[in-house]
């Protein structure tokens, strides 16, 4: 027999035919009984009978069959090069192929088409080890993904951030689906962490939620109580002890924390209604009461035009304080002016008495015992301008005349501040 391993190049490990290629009907004879026999290098064996079949049809049915294993043959030479047969799939059918091509009941170069199947063993298994290292690295690169979402887990775990925790864990769990398995103590070992990391931060989360509703629930309490305490203020008329109340009131607001948001915002509400009623009436009122005191700041402007181009500048100290004084009689007699006008007023007003004691001052180092004389005489007549506009103030609020008494009680508030920097300068002489 022709060595037919040679003949297909398997030797040179290539699969394609070479020349001189014997006919697959050059392996088979037919006996004179119709008998079909194939030849192979361990003799011949009959392959079956075609009844009714003159030899050479007889002979060209088994070499069909031939064909056919051929066939099978090249499809898994194909498969096993492109790779769509698994290692272990082609080395099952590869097999199976061989042991279907020796004892196949076919006529052709059996030993050839099956030492073809067997050259597939070093590329299949070449296949194999490839998959088993590709495998291999995908299950490291499984395993470290695994240990990253197992760190960031852990960290989210130690964390406090409640509302993006959860669809961060989520995230985690679904990407964590997706990753392969790698060995089973492995795998085990990081769920574990992963799983305990998520449990141990949906436990603080929900202690976390327990104690802010504790806490909401006890805003909710101390918002309805400053609510129920607000309420009667808010057709008060005494607006600036009402108000002193008011600011009590939000800055306990404040403090209480929030409540459960839906409840929180309707809470507020109807507090912050309770405060727009007061104040929109408080400022109604002053700015009636503004408009009434408009004539006043007329009249104290002009007063303090007069006194400013009349005083000042400073050259005679004795009449300064006189025309200061008798400034400070006429002023005082007028009355409030409006809010807005007041910083202004008072600025010039305290400017004029800083320039007048300033000169005071300066005289006063001159000629001490006189300056001194003339320090207690100012203390003296603040004293007594306040003993006497207090007297009037007791007066007004004994005969109900609440508003001249807290009229007279601004003007010693003022004459109150002047004698305590009198008496100051008096003190110094003392000294």
């Amino acid at each position: 027999m022709k060595d037919t391993m040679n003949t297909f190049g398997i030797l040179s490990g290539k699969m394609e035919p070479m020349s001189h290629v014997e006919a697959p009907q050059s392996f088979g004879r037919v006996d004179d009984d119709g008998t079909v026999y194939v030849r192979t290098s361990d003799g011949e064996r009959p392959v079956g009978q075609v009844p009714d079949s003159t030899s050479e049809e007889a002979l060209e049915f088994f070499v069909r069959r031939y064909h056919a294993l051929e066939t099978e043959v090249s499809l898994l030479e194909s498969r096993v090069n492109s790779g769509t047969a698994s290692p272990e799939e082609a080395r099952t059918a590869a097999s199976k192929l061989v042991t279907a091509i020796r004892e196949a009941n076919a006529v052709g170069d059996l030993e050839s088409l099956a030492a073809r199947v067997e050259a597939l063993s070093p590329t299949i298994e070449a296949k194999a080890e490839s998959r088993r290292e590709e495998r291999a690295e995908a299950k490291a690169r499984a395993k470290q993904a695994k240990e990253d979402m197992v760190a960031k887990a852990e960290a989210i775990a130690s964390g406090t951030d409640w509302r993006g925790g959860i669809g961060k864990f989520r995230d985690l769990l679904e990407e964590w689906r997706h990753l392969p398995r790698i060995d089973k103590t492995t795998d085990d070992e990081l769920w574990h962490r992963f799983s305990g990391a998520r449990t141990a931060f949906t436990r603080r989360r929900k202690q976390h939620m327990a104690e802010q509703n504790r806490l909401r629930e006890k805003a909710r309490v101390l918002k309805e109580q400053i609510i129920k305490e607000a309420r009667p203020l808010a057709d008060s008329t005494a607006w600036g002890e009402t108000s002193r109340q008011f600011r009590d009131l939000m800055n306990r607001w404040k403090a209480a924390g929030s409540a459960p948001r839906d409840i929180d915002e309707k809470l507020w509400k109807e507090f912050r209604a309770i405060q727009d009623k007061f104040f929109d009436a408080r400022n109604a009122a002053q700015n009636q009461q503004d408009e009434e005191y408009r004539g006043n700041q007329e009249v104290k402007e002009k007063l303090l035009d007069e006194a400013e181009k009349d005083i000042l500048p400073i050259t005679d100290i004795e009449e300064a304080k006189a025309k200061f004084r008798s400034f400070l009689e006429k002023f005082n007699d007028v009355g409030r002016v409006p809010r807005d006008a007041m910083k202004r007023i008072d600025a010039r007003v305290r400017d004029l008495e800083r320039q007048v004691h300033s000169a005071e001052e300066a005289e006063w180092k001159r000629t001490d015992p006189q300056a001194r004389e003339r320090a207690r005489a100012t203390v003296d007549m603040f004293t007594a301008q306040i003993d006497k506009l207090s007297a009037q103030a007791e007066k007004a609020e004994s005969a109900g005349r609440t508003k001249d008494a807290d009229k007279v009680r601004e003007s010693v508030k003022t004459y109150q501040t002047w004698l305590e920097e009198a008496q100051k300068a008096l003190d110094e002489f003392s000294a």
